[in-house]
């Protein structure tokens, strides 16, 4: 079995950044590509930031963190990722984008080369297609935030390898997750429970069941949730949620995927949660205030 040396990392959005962070922590030689240095240099001064806070905590030491800040370098070019042992792809959630960085890829990475993907709706057959290396494709499904969220869901299609398979979960492990095994559903088994869950939460509030405060409380209280399914979904960005929940009802074509029109709407007006500033909640102020939805 080819030992995991070098990784690589398509995109360093937030996924992608955290998806490098803990790659670097674990002592592997990390390469990220992103499109532009300014992207570049955002993702760096956010790791920078999160492994000082796991300093600050007593969970790294400073020489553990400068280490990993030392094993991370930056790339605009994709083809530099070809010497990478793993290469886990970590972009918008477009089959037509994620495709054209593999097809580029595909060729020039070495045989033992393992392509991953950090997709949470896709399926992987339909980007292990689009290569040569089907039977070394899997997911590598990682939560947000990936620093200190512990699962990921590894994920094996129907032409991926036993060995490839058994090599993607082992290097889970070593990035200090705990990794499960899932089919190539859309969904997995994570969003394939949860997408529905967040998506009634958006119809109990079209519906005016309770108010999205109360409903968050009801939740939490209730079900002993760490966070209500509103503020859930400020929190996962309700146009990833929206994205995501239209791969999933075209794959099922069940209705408890299909996206609520308030979600729709939300999403026009640009209410994408923390990263737009307000959601449901409005989080220019502290604590977040209610957003009027005039529902």
């Amino acid at each position: 079995m080819t030992e995991i040396k070098g990784v690589g990392v398509l995109g360093c959005g937030l996924m992608g950044s955290g998806i490098a962070q803990v790659a670097a922590a674990a002592g592997y030689d990390t390469l990220v590509r992103d499109v532009s240095r300014d992207i570049w240099d955002r993702a760096r001064a956010g790791i920078e930031k999160s492994l000082a806070k796991f300093v600050e905590k007593g969970k790294l030491t400073a020489a553990q963190r400068d280490a990993a800040l030392k094993r991370l370098t930056f790339t605009t070019t994709t083809g530099d990722l070809a010497r990478c042992d793993i290469v886990v792809e970590a972009v918008t959630e477009d089959l037509e984008l994620k495709n054209a960085l593999w097809q580029e890829l595909d060729g020039r990475s070495a045989p033992a080369t393992i392509f991953a993907s950090n997709t949470s709706s896709l399926t992987i057959a339909a980007m292990a297609a689009a290569t040569r290396r089907g039977d070394r494709f899997v997911g590598l499904h990682f939560f947000n935030p990936v620093p200190l969220m512990p699962l990921i869901e590894v994920v094996r299609t129907v032409t991926t390898s036993e060995e490839t398979f058994r090599r993607a979960f082992a290097f889970a492990k070593s990035l200090g997750k705990e990794p499960v095994a899932a089919k190539d559903n859309s969904g997995f088994i994570v969003n394939l429970l949860l997408v529905p869950y967040l998506l009634d939460a958006i119809r109990a509030v079209e519906h005016g069941v309770a108010s999205v405060p109360d409903i968050d409380k009801a939740m939490q209280l209730g079900c002993g949730y760490p966070m209500g399914p509103l503020t859930l979904l400020d929190l996962v960005g309700l146009d990833t949620t929206y994205r995501i929940a239209e791969i999933m009802f075209t794959e099922y074509r069940e209705q408890r995927y299909a996206p609520p029109p308030l979600l729709k709407h939300m999403v026009i007006a640009g209410l994408n949660g923390r990263k737009s500033g307000k959601g449901f909640y409005d989080y220019s102020v502290d604590p977040p205030k209610l957003v009027a939805l005039g529902i």
